[in-house]
């Protein structure tokens, strides 16, 4: 079960292996996607539409398709404010950028463009939906993110943040997938769309400056001036994202030392190093991408790098290396909750179901409410947006935050403020959060967490998805006792899609890919490396057994 690691990971790629900008957005334009194939079908994942348009499942179709059906939805559920729209640095993303606005634009649609085709960080665009909404009760602003996260520079992503400025939940999701495959299957017959050209000089289509906005606000949900005073040293790797140019300004704005490591932007992503499998791709939770941050840790008193539409964070500290995202998490949980004395004491903490245990001990010590659900941002947006929420966390590296005084920051992951925070928490507790995460298991025992996978079929992931705990025969798990199976998240009592198989010293939960022939497998030991081993040994036979193989 362990990873294959590729003899290039951590290295910079050979140029043999660069994508082929050209051709890449070639085929975005000329490949029509063939609806009667599951693979090149609109399909919306845990955060929308994703894939490459050398593989038919990410073209000029797909967008023309999932704005349209987007428009209608809109006009269904009388949508009527600005639709603001940003982009990341995928080469991708631009050609969609230009397709969606002239399929909105025909539609009437407000919608408000990043000022000098600035990159626009998703933070940014959750931060400008909530801020125009902020008092209104009628004609709401929502959004769309034009971006595949942190995945390869061949890929393109396509997704939408309704009114509450956060991800769109599943019953809005699997709405304007149905309908946007129906568009496909059509023949496209149902779209409205004018030149772009047209569309730029439309008196629909605005433009709107998210970078001036989004750090001018800043300060209400970190300490900067704190940070500033400490006279710390920072660095930053903005992995060739869509913050590149934002850091520069957080630093010239408040007055802090901060370096920015690599201003550059390039749709090949040359100069990332190669992740495990031996593709480049822009995981700031990967040690192997971080590499070209981590030779340089040492000259700087905190580091920290985002991907490329910055929702995701990674941490570097001179002695712990690239923090796992689980730590961090523990580390931003217990520092807010004691140093955010304007927020509700009723203010829960979110986890999903994925992430360390190490935060339930931490937030039971904090005499708070643990608020776990199933892996997917969008179940921290409303609790983020009506202040229940405190802090919303994935182990995937994606968290977000309330504003100071407690009321909502962003309702989308935000690996700025996430990154700044440790700053703070370095500046306010002397210790940076590798040392902070050391005496917090020092306290409370320490964790030791991973991930692997599993190799499964389309049928036995599917019977994976829909496993009840009465199929779980086992009774012990890795020589201790099982306590709790759940198949649903404690939180909000929704399914995972998996299972979650507990004792008093470790758990493992498994969930089929949505894209691979294989299933995750996530575990975690209170006792050592090797428990956490004999953990994932015994998870594959139970969960093999459960389904068959």
């Amino acid at each position: 079960m362990a990873q294959n690691i590729s003899p290039l990971a951590g290295k910079l790629p050979p140029e043999s292996m660069l994508v082929d900008v050209d051709k890449l957005i070639a085929a975005y334009h000329t490949l029509q996607p063939d609806p009667s194939i599951a693979a090149q079908r609109v399909a919306f994942g845990t955060s929308g539409h994703r894939g490459s348009s050398f593989q038919t499942s990410f073209n000029e179709h797909h967008v023309l398709a999932i704005t349209q059906a987007m428009c209608d939805w809109r006009v269904q559920n009388r949508i009527t404010g600005p639709l603001f729209m940003g982009i990341d640095t995928h080469p991708l993303s631009t050609p969609a950028c230009i397709t969606a606005l002239e399929v909105l634009a025909a539609n009437g649609v407000e919608v408000m463009l990043s000022e000098g085709d600035e990159y626009t960080p998703t933070p940014a665009l959750s931060h400008a939906i909530l801020t125009y909404n902020r008092g209104r009760t009628s004609d709401l602003a929502d959004g769309i993110v034009i971006t595949p996260s942190h995945n390869p520079p061949e890929d393109g992503g396509f997704k939408y943040n309704p009114t509450h400025g956060g991800p769109a939940g599943s019953d809005i999701t699997k709405a304007i997938e149905q309908a946007a495959n129906v568009i496909l299957e059509g023949g496209l017959t149902d779209v409205k769309r004018m030149p772009h050209a047209q569309a730029l000089r439309a008196s629909t289509t605005h433009r709107h400056d998210y970078l001036s906005a989004y750090v001018s606000d800043l300060v209400n949900v970190v300490d900067l001036d704190l940070v500033r005073d400490a006279g710390l040293h920072l660095g930053v790797d903005p992995l060739g994202g869509a913050g590149v140019n934002y850091w520069g300004r957080i630093g010239e704005q408040y007055g802090l030392d901060l370096t920015v490591i690599n201003k550059g932007v390039d749709p090949t992503f040359r100069f990332m190093t190669v992740d495990w499998d031996g593709r480049i791709r822009m995981d700031p939770s990967s040690s192997y991408a971080m590499q070209s941050l981590l030779d340089v840790q040492d000259k700087f008193d905190i580091a920290f790098a985002c991907d490329t539409d910055h929702d995701r964070h990674g941490i570097v500290t001179r002695g712990a290396g690239l923090l796992k995202p689980n730590q961090y998490l523990s580390v931003c949980i217990d520092y807010l909750f004691q140093n955010r004395p304007q927020w509700s004491d009723k203010a829960a903490a979110g986890k999903t179901v994925v992430s360390t245990s190490l935060i339930d001990r931490v937030v039971e010590r904090l005499n708070r409410r643990l608020y776990e659900v199933p892996v997917g941002f969008k179940y921290f947006a409303p609790g983020l947006e009506d202040g229940s929420l405190g802090f919303g966390g994935e182990e995937s590296a994606g968290a977000s935050f309330l504003r100071r005084d407690g009321s909502v920051w962003t309702t989308d992951k935000d690996g700025i403020a996430t990154a700044l925070l440790a700053a703070e928490i370095t500046a306010r507790s002397g210790r940076d959060p590798g040392e902070y995460y050391a005496t917090l298991t020092a306290e409370l025992g320490e964790s030791f967490t991973d991930r692997v996978d599993a190799p499964a079929n389309t049928a036995q992931k599917k019977l994976l998805g829909s496993i009840s705990a009465d199929q779980l025969q086992d009774t012990e798990l890795a020589g201790e006792k099982i306590t709790r199976v759940l198949t649903k998240a404690p939180g909000n009592d929704e399914s995972f899609g998996g299972i979650k198989v507990m004792t008093d010293k470790g758990w493992f939960a498994a969930r089929p890919s949505g894209t691979e022939d294989i299933y995750k497998i996530y575990g975690e030991s209170f006792e050592s490396e090797q428990s956490l081993q004999r953990i994932f040994d015994d998870a594959q036979k139970v969960v093999d057994r459960a389904i068959g193989k």
